[in-house]
């Protein structure tokens, strides 16, 4: 193991990589002969599996700008596993533009996702490509919009959803706490618009039979839109009528979920109690997805697919993005997963099914 060891002519890094899923996509790396240079704030975290990997390692945080860009000096890309992003994305992505170098992430955050097409004409300028979403947020998810589009290229309202029974790991966990302090969002008239949380309610078959789902605040309020260009969004989650009355009630209280000192007492609970599911857990737990498309005539098309595990998903769709940015020469600029490599990248996964049209 050498610590800021010369790059090879395609190093790339994984920041953030003793997280739950940065741990397990370094593991997999290894697994397919990629050698990621391992990174992150704390030695006492990346140190030993960097030895254990038998991978070169850095260790730098965020908060210094010019310290950043020269960290990732050498890089290809970057695949960015520290969460939560909301706080952490921006200034990856900025150093990545300095030091062009490829950003990639594993976010659902709207706001990562709109931040990234609000840098496209800088990263086109840099020669590099920026694609938050490459894990289960948003790759199923988005693939199936596009292929909606091309099934009705004249639809003017999309819904997706999908149905999961993964447990969260403390990442995603965390997340979803910030998630409740700002509401929901969906997508009217190709804006993002805040709703209350549970804001649509109505009955899905996600490809398990029918279930009550409501509407939640995921990443593809954003990243579909700019997949499709389809102005009407919104994204669903199978919930018993209690989770609707649950998120209902929230809305309530949303205002003292986003205190600092509220944020920061459930986040510090998640850290304690919460942890990922393991390799048994993950193999049995598979995620049926949704998506329906209408026109301006009532013309409707309905997709269905089932996947593997939500993080499953996240290691192989991970590092299938960061094998096509090795091998390939995109064009650079801001991109989201299906646009970067296809409606049919979903299906290449391990796990993935046929998606299905109707």
């Amino acid at each position: 193991m050498n610590e800021h060891a010369s790059p090879e002519p395609t190093s790339w890094m994984i920041y953030g990589a003793y997280g739950y899923t940065g741990e397990l996509i370094a593991r997999e790396a290894v697994k397919r002969g990629l050698r990621p240079v391992l990174a992150g704030r704390s030695r006492a975290k990346v140190e030993p599996l960097a030895r254990e990997l038998g991978l070169a390692m850095q260790i730098f945080g965020l908060d210094d700008a010019a310290q950043l860009a020269t960290e990732l000096q050498g890089q290809a890309l970057v695949l960015h596993c520290a969460g939560p992003f909301s706080a952490t994305a921006a200034p990856m992505m900025q150093a990545c533009l300095e030091a062009r170098a490829h950003y990639l992430d594993i976010t659902g955050e709207i706001a990562v996702f709109e931040q990234a097409q609000a840098l496209n004409l800088r990263a086109r300028e840099a020669g590099v490509v920026i694609c938050p979403g490459v894990g289960f947020d948003v790759i199923p998810t988005d693939c199936v919009a596009a292929a909606l589009k091309a099934a009705l290229p004249d639809a003017t309202y999309l819904a997706l959803g999908f149905d999961s029974r993964s447990s969260f790991s403390p990442g995603t966990a965390k997340t979803s706490v910030e998630g409740l302090a700002q509401g929901g969002k969906v997508r009217r008239d190709g804006k993002i618009v805040s709703v209350p949380l549970a804001y649509q309610v109505r009955r899905i078959d996600f490809g398990a039979g029918e279930k009550l789902a409501m509407t939640i605040p995921w990443g593809d309020v954003s990243t579909a839109y700019h997949t499709t260009g389809i102005a009407n969004i919104e994204v669903f989650i199978p919930g018993s009528a209690g989770m609707v009355r649950g998120a209902r009630l929230a809305n309530l209280v949303r205002p003292l979920l986003g205190l600092a000192w509220v944020q920061k007492w459930l986040k510090a609970r998640i850290s304690k109690t919460v942890v990922g599911p393991d390799d048994t857990k993950r193999a049995d737990q598979g995620t049926f997805v949704w998506g329906e498309a209408r026109n301006a005539r009532g013309e409707r098309k309905v997709a269905r697919l089932h996947t593997a595990n939500v993080y499953s998903l996240t290691i192989t769709g991970a590092l299938a993005v960061v094998e096509h940015l090795l091998q390939a020469r995109p064009s650079a600029g801001a991109y989201t997963p299906a646009k970067l490599l296809g409606a049919e990248l979903v299906t290449r996964l391990p796990g993935s099914g046929t998606l299905r049209i109707e």
